[in-house]
């Protein structure tokens, strides 16, 4: 005797992957997932592979794994896979401080970040 399952909020041909509290700013996220947006997924997994960019790993992880959830959770073909939704959100931002001169303080903001993947899978004339 438990709650109800809420309905789910992506359609039945969509997967997602969250990836959470990653220590980068969005702005510098989103511009490797930027690289990736609207783009089949082979391709998309390409791009990240050679990008020079040092968070371009975490972002493939995360793309495997919406990849990985997509074929195993919903039965989608991996093959007909594209990068729906790429979104990158803010985290919480730590606060330092750097002493400097004659007594004054500088501030130093170490921001987080939040990505979302979302993948779906279309035909082969949809493209």
């Amino acid at each position: 005797m438990g709650k109800k399952s809420a309905p789910r909020r992506l359609a039945d041909n969509e997967a997602k992957a969250e990836l959470r509290m990653v220590r980068i700013s969005p702005q510098k996220l989103n511009l490797v997932a930027g690289l990736i947006r609207g783009l089949k997924v082979e391709k998309a997994l390409a791009n990240l592979t050679f990008s020079k960019k040092r968070i371009s790993t975490d972002v493939k992880k995360l793309l495997e794994s919406a990849i990985a959830n997509a074929e195993n959770n919903h039965g989608l073909d991996v093959d007909n896979l594209v990068v729906a939704e790429a979104s990158v959100g803010k985290a919480m931002v730590m606060k330092r401080f750097r002493a400097r001169a004659r007594g004054r303080g500088a501030k130093i903001l170490k921001p987080f970040s939040n990505m979302r993947i979302v993948v779906r899978e279309v035909e082969e004339g949809d493209e």
